[in-house]
This record gives C-alpha cells, structure tokens and sequence, in this order.
C-alpha cells in the first residue's frame, strides 16, 4: 500500500482505494473515573467530540474487551488525519492510551498473496 501524489492510498492490484478501514486499541487510564457509572458520561464526551471534530470517520463498531485493551473501535475513513485527530481526541477526553491499526479486509489480503 502506498499513496499517489494526491495522498490517496494505492495498492498494487487494485489502484486506488477511497476508503480504508482502521482499528483503534484503547485502554483506560486508572484515573479516567472514580465510578463505573460516570464512564457514560466520559463516553457521551467523546463521541460527540469525536462526531464534530472529526466528520470524516465512519464508525462501524465498537466493542468493550475483558483484555489488555478496554475497548476495540473499528472505523473507517478516506484520510488518515481523521484518524490521528480521533485518537487524540481519545487520549485527551477519554483519560486513555491508544494503539492505532490499518485493517485490511482478509479476502483482499489472501487475494493479493
């Protein structure tokens, strides 16, 4: 994968791809909230910061994990800016750490083998 001059993302096989899909690690800092009950509130900050700030994301899932991450957003955008703002935006509002992935769909990943 790479980019053409405009900054769109290419592959080999398939030219250019509009949209690419991310994963979004986040694990909440131990100070984040002091009760279960006021993470709703924390999340509801977020989100809407999140829907204002960065338009341009398409939120597709998000899931809570028992793991070494506390939450696992899957998302997708046409510009990987959206993304780095989405997860500051994590990072400040959401008291969290974040570990950003590109995801590739796994039919076009064996396809492309």
């Amino acid at each position: 994968m790479r980019r053409n001059l405009k900054g769109e993302i290419q592959t080999r096989s398939e030219g250019t791809c509009s949209i690419a899909a991310y994963v979004i690690l986040s694990r909440f800092s131990a100070d984040a909230f002091r009760d279960p009950k006021d993470f709703k509130k924390l999340a509801e900050t977020v989100s809407n910061k999140i829907k204002g700030d960065c338009p341009g994301i398409v939120w597709k899932h998000s899931f809570a994990t028992l793991g070494r991450f506390d939450v696992v957003d899957i998302v997708e955008t046409d510009d990987p800016r959206q993304i780095e703002k989405a997860a500051m935006i994590i990072r400040t509002y959401g008291h969290s750490t974040t570990e950003t992935l590109v995801g590739t769909p796994w039919k076009e990943f064996i396809a492309r083998l």
